[in-house]
């Protein structure tokens, strides 16, 4: 699974030059997005059956009860919040009847 865009600095070859490699950059983004909806759908199905394993279920029922008391926030380094496990297990709090605000 990849969390999104990453760029790692190595030399070009003097042979390209920077505008074509931006331009090749830019490609494999435009590429990348286009199977963006079908990798998430695939991540998002592979996570919600990760959650069902029960160590899993009984953290989900421990937080929903302590979001009945306290306030608490869940957060990573996504950018976009909707193609983020964060939303998958927000919905997966509500399911077992956590708070949420």
């Amino acid at each position: 699974m990849t969390e999104g865009d990453r760029y790692a600095a190595a030399p070009r070859p003097r042979s390209v030059s920077l505008g074509d490699r931006l331009l090749q950059v830019h490609r494999r983004r435009v590429a990348s997005e286009a199977l963006t909806n079908a990798r998430w759908r695939t991540y998002a199905r592979r996570y919600r059956v990760e959650m069902r394993r029960p160590q899993a279920q009984r953290l989900i029922a421990l937080l929903a009860a302590l979001s009945q008391r306290t306030n608490f926030s869940v957060g990573c380094y996504c950018e976009v919040e909707s193609r983020c496990h964060r939303s998958l297990l927000r919905d997966l709090l509500v399911e077992a009847g956590a708070k949420v605000s």
